[in-house]
């Protein structure tokens, strides 16, 4: 078995925006590398890499062209990273509950009998269980920061209109099973495709949603109604169709939760248009990452002293000797 590496860039080496931008563009060669047996990590905030040695030649300098990108080297120490990150010690929102099902979908398209994948799944657990043991819960997640900008634009009692979910992908998703629509008279999923994603929300017999395509939203103003964005598939034309439909609309707040902004200031003119890069949002993460900091080192050393019972575990148990 040949030693294994890892690459990676993340927001902390450069700014988040132009992360997401980078992570955009190298993330459809994901299966590519996945028939190599590499691993490709893409999120909004990092590109990352892992494989056996053989497997990444070439790859550093494909993948990381114009960035100073850091190595790992060795099974154990690509375990620590990605136990890291599965619960949320690398997040910009540290705490996160989003990251450790998005290291699943990328170890996904792995053959599970490859070294590298069950490294990762290994990761992936010890990552969420010393989460759960130093409650390293983010207190402003995503679902509580929109909340509470809600809030910030209904004060004194008035009362709502409708939520617009723009995208079910599994932000989307997962904001709306939170409950943020139950103070709104309504909840809109805005979707190119309604009979498909029908069919994916068939589960949803608690959760009462309507589902209508983006030109058919704006028929009327609704000064009361809240537009969410949370949906990365973004292309110029549906860029002009959504910005057209906010327009008629005419909501009392846009919220941009894309790590690529959807549209832009001057395209919405005088609407209150706040994305995750703006003061009053990075705001939130600031007040969350201060309460969760001082926990980070008993975090990571939990990751540290189980990643060692394990491996003395592995030891023990395996008839082939450790790397």
């Amino acid at each position: 078995m040949g030693e294994f590496a890892g690459f990676y860039v993340d927001h902390r080496m450069t700014s988040p925006l132009v992360m997401a931008q980078h992570s955009a563009k190298i993330k459809p060669i994901a299966k590519e590398l996945a028939r190599s047996g590499v691993l490709l990590i893409t999120t909004c905030l990092r590109v990352e890499v892992y494989g056996q040695e053989h497997a990444l030649r070439s790859v550093d300098k494909k993948i990381f062209s114009g960035f100073s990108s850091e190595r790992v080297e060795g099974a154990a120490a690509i375990t620590q990273r990605l136990a890291e990150i599965a619960s949320g010690a690398h997040s910009q929102i540290l705490g996160e509950n989003y990251i450790s099902s998005q290291l699943e979908d990328s170890i996904g398209l792995l053959d599970p009998n490859l070294p590298i994948f069950q490294i990762a799944r290994l990761a992936i657990d010890i990552g969420r269980a010393s989460r759960a043991r130093a409650q390293f819960i983010a207190r402003f997640n995503y679902d509580k920061i929109v909340q509470d900008i809600i809030a910030d634009r209904f004060q004194n009692g008035e009362l709502p209109d409708r939520l617009y979910m723009i995208g079910a992908g599994m932000l989307g998703r997962e904001l709306i099973r939170s409950g943020m629509g139950e103070r709104f008279r309504s909840t809109v999923i805005v979707t190119r495709n309604p009979k498909k994603l029908r069919k994916r929300l068939r589960a949803w017999t608690d959760i009462d949603v309507a589902l209508t395509r983006p030109a058919e939203i704006g028929q009327a103003r609704e000064p009361r109604s809240i537009v969410v964005i949370a949906t990365t598939d973004v292309n110029d034309e549906y860029q002009a169709i959504l910005r057209r439909a906010v327009l008629r609309l005419e909501p009392r707040t846009i919220l941009d939760l894309s790590s690529i902004p959807a549209l832009s200031n001057s395209g919405v003119g005088k609407l209150n248009y706040v994305t995750m890069y703006d003061a009053e949002f990075l705001r939130f993460i600031d007040q969350n990452n201060q309460n969760l900091t001082p926990k980070l080192a008993l975090l990571c050393s939990d990751i540290n002293a189980t990643l060692r019972a394990a491996q003395i575990y592995i030891a023990e148990t395996s008839p082939f000797p450790a790397e």
